[in-house]
């Protein structure tokens, strides 16, 4: 049941006289419609609850699932820490690497790349001789040219 949107209904005071002109009524006018939007909007939402309830916590759930945070599985970790451990001096897997890491822990590469950057973040620290030979690397190729 729809009613009209903008419903204004004069109202006159008690101690207004019975013969008082369009203008007096101006002031005295209540607006229905805020009532009825109300009432309409509460129904709609009802009927809009009912109808799609069922999807909308569907989505709840798919937006939980990716804004939650938390642990990797606790085998997938050892088997990240236990290739970090033998590869401690240069922590960065190759591609062939971290597929392998993903079949064998059941993450997807996403998560494999970005727990390498954290535990390079967090925990290691490159030699000061491994610096420089980086640095050496890098400088020597391009003054190797001459």
């Amino acid at each position: 049941m729809w009613f009209f949107s903008h419903l204004l209904i004069p109202v006159v005071w008690p101690n207004e006289a019975a013969g008082s002109s369009e203008e007096d009524f101006s002031g005295g006018e209540i607006e229905v419609q805020e009532s009825h939007r109300t009432g309409e909007d509460r129904e709609l939402k009802d009927r809009l609850l009912r109808k799609y309830s069922g999807y909308i916590s569907t989505l709840k759930q798919e937006f939980s699932k990716k804004k939650k945070k938390g642990k990797l599985p606790k085998e997938a970790r050892q088997t990240l820490l236990d290739w970090w451990s033998i590869h401690h001096k240069w922590p960065y897997p190759t591609e062939a690497d971290k597929i392998a890491l993903a079949e064998s822990t059941g993450l997807d590469q996403k998560q494999i790349n970005n727990w390498f950057i954290n535990q390079r973040k967090r925990h290691w620290k490159p030699s000061e001789n491994m610096q420089f030979a980086v640095m050496n690397n890098l400088s020597g190729s391009f003054f190797m040219d001459d």
